[in-house]
């Protein structure tokens, strides 16, 4: 069983999918504005080693636009408007849990907490949503996802919308929890199947349940 990132990353390394992918990279990112930047590419993974994984929140690319990216999903800085789907993530909590949150995208302290904040495709050009979307980031996601589903400490896995839904085939460990619904953005969240989910209790419960220590989710 893969114990750390670092081993996981020590295998991808040598597949072919990987040595493309880095070609690729070079070359966007030397080219085109490309989104985060390269060193904070990899942020979910630096803040959140796998032993400490409690929850896997899975998003899809990055924000594309400028000062937005930062590694980690629906995650913005510090000073940057909230997002629409991360403002609708945070009327969620405080609708599980009767807090107020703040108006501070930077969601750090989650991933601090054990929050694995997992976009399945780790880079974007400048204005062009899933303009990294066929570059194999489908073949790494089936290997971090392939290395937390072997843990058997608890985990809740949060899937929002259809793509994070699709993703469900490669968990199968009974010790971790699944939970689903529609995506947070205004265009599937309006609809219904996002609001009073209570996700975020669910997931704490579960933690506490089996002898963890719940997400504080309040920033």
């Amino acid at each position: 069983m893969i114990a750390t990132w670092e081993e996981l990353f020590l295998i991808v390394k040598q597949k072919e999918y990987a040595k493309k992918m880095n070609q690729i990279l070079s070359k966007e990112y030397a080219t085109h504005t490309v989104y985060p930047p390269r060193k904070d590419m990899f942020k979910a993974f630096q803040l959140t080693p796998l032993k400490n994984v409690k929850v896997v929140i899975i998003g899809q690319d990055p924000y594309h636009e400028e000062n937005q990216a930062m590694g980690l999903s629906f995650s913005v800085p510090t000073g940057v408007p909230l997002p629409p789907s991360l403002q609708n993530i945070y009327k969620e909590i405080e609708n599980n849990f009767g807090i107020k949150m703040r108006n501070d995208g930077d969601l750090t302290y989650l991933a601090k907490q054990g929050v694995l904040l997992l976009n399945t495709i780790l880079s974007v050009r400048k204005s062009m949503p899933l303009s990294h979307q066929n570059i194999g980031y489908d073949l790494f996601v089936q290997d971090v996802l392939s290395a937390i589903n072997e843990q058997n400490q608890p985990i809740v896995f949060i899937l929002w919308g259809s793509y994070a839904r699709s993703l469900k085939k490669y968990l199968n460990n009974p010790n971790h929890l699944i939970l689903e619904s529609t995506h947070p953005s205004p265009l599937s969240a309006n609809r219904g199947g996002f609001f009073n989910q209570y996700h975020f209790l669910k997931a704490n419960k579960f933690l506490k349940d089996h002898g963890e220590s719940e997400i504080n989710w309040q920033n």
